[in-house]
């Protein structure tokens, strides 16, 4: 096997790389304590092609290779993981859109998004719904040549931001022997399309999440993906979704490696740097080797899903490894900086946080199991 990157995935990953230590670093903790939405840095990773990386040129997009995407993610996570959530989010919308979406909807929609004129959110969890995501209680019903929706969906990434929403919804009557679900696309500026104010995290606090709700919100036929068949959609883009999320795992994973590198080589305890204890070597073997297995999981990931192969198993397994193993990594290199890693002056305190959330959104790690054990048990 070859595991050498091309020239154009080296490229995708060193532009990402440049961006994230020139832009984001610099102002990664002052938003992070402001929790304010980067907006302009957003677009310039637009600019730059960013936002639609693995999205052929014809649609907007960058028409690089989803290796490609996954390399520019983790570089951009390492920046900071909220505007690596961002672009994840974004292009899930975009992959969502390009596999389901008319090719008047691919114009009029994908485009913008993919070469980040616009931004798009993902509306599928509902207060009673994550991850019993069939659990669906919004409701679209056929008025003449449109759908009329009715429901509240919460934790969406990007929404206040966002210029079009894919909405799932429950379009089969209450009494049908079995639900059917189906995906919109929603416009921001669609009568009774409420957005509710940004949540309060704990952790990512520079990516925007929000509560959206429908009240009585009129969407053309045209504008429903893959007719009934929402379930698929939603699977589909998920699948998809996760090894973006794996991708922010290993960056995450990698700045707080890096931390606790450079303070184990500047920190003395009993007459010697802390990274000459063999304790604290034992930790940072341990890390690294997790990381590389990361990277390694995600990157194939990625690698199936360019093959044309069915990737939901090696996708989960990317997601939930990766974050896993991201929560141990941060937790490790928080531990190497003792106390100080418990007090906000330091990068750590914030990566910690960060951390916290990867090993739920996207599907939590029990979910990826049972994708996992579903695809192997047939």
């Amino acid at each position: 096997m070859n595991f050498a990157l091309t020239e154009d995935q080296k490229m995708v990953q060193d532009m990402a790389r440049d961006f994230a230590k020139s832009k984001i670093e610099p102002v990664a903790m002052a938003l992070d304590e402001s929790h304010e939405f980067p907006e302009k840095l957003i677009k310039e990773m637009g600019e730059l092609g960013l936002m639609g990386v693995n999205i052929p040129e014809e649609y907007g997009g960058a028409g690089f290779d989803t290796v490609s995407y996954s390399l520019a993610v983790m570089e951009i996570a390492k920046g900071c993981s909220s505007f690596a959530v961002t672009m994840s989010v974004n292009h899930l919308v975009c992959e969502i859109i390009r596999l389901y979406g008319s090719e008047e909807n691919k114009q009029k929609y994908l485009v913008p998004l993919a070469s980040g004129e616009a931004l798009g959110a993902f509306c599928l969890t509902e207060p009673q719904a994550g991850s019993d995501a069939q659990n669906q209680k919004t409701t679209a019903k056929l008025s003449g040549d449109d759908y009329i929706l009715n429901g509240k969906k919460a934790y969406i990434t990007n929404g206040t931001y966002s210029n079009v929403f894919i909405v799932t919804a429950v379009t089969s009557d209450k009494d049908a022997p079995k639900k059917e679900i189906s995906a919109f696309l929603v416009e921001k500026d669609a009568e009774g399309l409420i957005l509710g104010k940004p949540e309060h995290k704990m952790g990512q606090c520079a990516s925007n999440t929000i509560e959206v709700t429908l009240e009585n919100v009129r969407v053309p036929v045209a504008n429903m993906l893959a007719g009934t068949n929402g379930f698929k959609v939603m699977m589909n883009g998920l699948n998809s979704g996760r090894i973006g999320i794996a991708s922010l795992c290993c960056g995450l994973s990698m700045a707080a490696l890096d931390e606790a590198l450079a303070y184990a080589a500047e920190r003395k305890a009993f007459g010697k740097p802390l990274n000459r204890l063999p304790v604290i070597q034992d930790k940072i073997a341990e890390m690294g080797t997790l990381l590389e297995a990361s990277k390694l999981m995600t990157l194939n990931a990625a690698f199936v899903k360019d093959s044309g192969s069915n990737y939901a198993k090696t996708a989960s397994m990317a997601k939930y490894f990766a974050a896993e193993n991201c929560l141990k990594i941060v937790d490790e290199a928080l531990q190497i900086h003792g106390g100080n890693g418990y007090v906000r002056e330091y990068k750590i305190e914030k990566l910690y946080r960060d951390a916290r959330i990867t090993s739920i959104y996207e599907g939590t790690s029990e979910i990826q199991k049972v994708v996992i054990a579903r695809q192997m048990i047939r």
